[in-house]
Formats: structure tokens, C-alpha cells, sequence
């Protein structure tokens, strides 16, 4: 989830400035679709980020029913928006998953096998874009997982 979040935050902040080039003279948009395009990627990232908040509450043991509640609507429409999200990212849990062929899937699958190692990559990325919060330690990704036990290297 703190992935999917890094990636919209980046998506979001790209619109912040305006580059001399992006405007025309009288201060209209120099080449007209490309916002609504961009925009587009920025809500796909949202959506991503909202799927990845419902999986983060199942995994963490939250029933439907208080996934719902928290969406204010049934545990039945919350099961049916977000069951799929769940079940891919519970595939990439599974040991015997076969390498996925695409770049996002196996980028995926290595946040899941080695999300140590995302974290502390994440760290730098919070610590590089903490906009004055200075309480946020050194660790502020990493400090939040915890080790269930050792952990086998293949």
C-alpha cells in the first residue's frame, strides 16, 4: 500500500508546477488533451491506492462487513468491488506462483516476497518529500513492519 501511495503522490505532485512550455502566450494549454490524459493517470493510481487500502484492512483481519462500514455500504458490495484485488494480491503471497511475465506484475511480486527491501527504499523516497514533517524518524516506513521470524534466502 505504501508503494501504490508513493506512486500516486508522485503522479499528483507532477501537476503542481507549470513549465513556461505547457501554457500558450494568453495562458491556455499549449497542447490540449494532454491534462485530461494525465489526469486520467493520476484517478487509475487513486483507484489502485483505494484497492490496495481494502486489501491492507482484509489482510490485516477486517471482515467484509467493517470493510463496508468503512465505505458506508453493504459487506456484499464490498466483497464485490475489492474480492478480485484480494485474490491477486493472495496469489503473489503463494510460494508456488510462477514469475509473472509482465514488468508490473513481477514488480508486484517482489514488493510482496521482499517488502524489507521496499520499505527501506521508501524510507529515502518519505525522508526525500517530507514537506516539514519532522517527526517522522528515520525509519518511517520500515519502523511499521514487523518480523514474524526469520526469513529464508533462496
Amino acid at each position: 500500500m505504501a508503494y501504490v501511495a508513493c506512486e500516486l503522490a508522485d503522479l499528483a505532485r507532477a501537476f503542481v508546477p507549470i513549465g513556461e512550455h505547457e501554457l500558450s502566450p494568453d495562458g491556455t494549454n499549449r497542447s490540449p488533451g494532454t491534462v485530461l490524459a494525465d489526469a486520467v493517470r493520476v484517478i487509475t493510481a487513486a483507484q489502485r491506492f483505494f484497492d490496495a487500502a481494502a486489501v491492507f484492512e482484509r489482510m490485516s483481519g477486517a471482515d467484509w462487513q467493517v470493510v463496508g462500514d468503512a465505505l458506508e455500504v453493504s459487506a456484499c458490495t464490498a466483497r464485490i468491488r475489492f474480492a478480485m484485488a484480494e485474490a491477486a494480491f493472495r496469489e503473489l503471497l503463494s510460494l508456488e506462483r510462477v514469475p509473472a511475465a509482465d514488468e508490473a506484475g513481477r514488480l508486484h511480486a517482489y514488493m510482496v516476497r521482499e517488502p524489507l527491501e521496499v520499505a527501506l527504499d521508501l524510507n529515502d523516497w518519505v525522508l526525500r518529500h517530507e514537506d516539514g514533517d519532522s517527526d517522522l524518524g528515520t525509519t518511517p516506513v520500515s519502523g511499521g513492519l514487523v518480523r514474524r521470524g526469520p526469513r529464508r534466502r533462496d
